[in-house]
């Protein structure tokens, strides 16, 4: 039996991609478990906004998680990683670390501004993605239609 360094490559690389995914969801599923512990701390704590905005903060987490997951099962399905979703984590990570610091209301102007430029950066390179994929494939339908003639 002849093994080929790319699929054994291949092999390895979606196990290694396995097992994080299993520790992804594993870590999404103990962080809903968390939340619903936040929950019922709420309704005993004295200081609710505080215990609020932890609870916030790890809404905001869990969201994080969700998108790194996404990428790498639609990583699974396609065998390459998507930059539109590896940005869509990204975009939500910022989202989260500025929403984090306006409750907390202990960010400066200057971290907002940067916050604003990164954001502004993500989104462009967000759109420039999507349609460079929708461009590739449409030439991708192109030469599949032209070959079928």
């Amino acid at each position: 039996m002849k093994l080929s360094v790319k699929h054994l490559f291949d092999r390895v690389t979606s196990a290694v991609f396995a097992v994080m995914l299993l520790f992804l969801t594993i870590g999404i599923i103990i962080g809903t478990g968390h939340l619903f512990l936040l929950l019922f701390g709420l309704f005993k704590s004295t200081n609710v906004a505080e215990e609020y905005l932890h609870m916030i903060s790890q809404v905001l987490s869990l969201f994080v998680l969700i998108e790194l997951s996404r990428s790498l099962v639609e990583y699974f399905n396609v065998h390459r990683l998507r930059l539109t979703f590896i940005v869509d984590a990204a975009i939500v990570f910022v989202l989260r670390e500025v929403m984090i610091g306006l409750f907390e209301t202990k960010i400066p102007v200057d971290k907002i501004y940067a916050f604003s430029a990164l954001l502004f950066v993500l989104g462009l390179l967000r759109i420039g993605s999507v349609l460079v994929h929708q461009r590739g494939q449409t030439l991708d339908r192109g030469t599949h239609a032209s070959t079928a003639e």
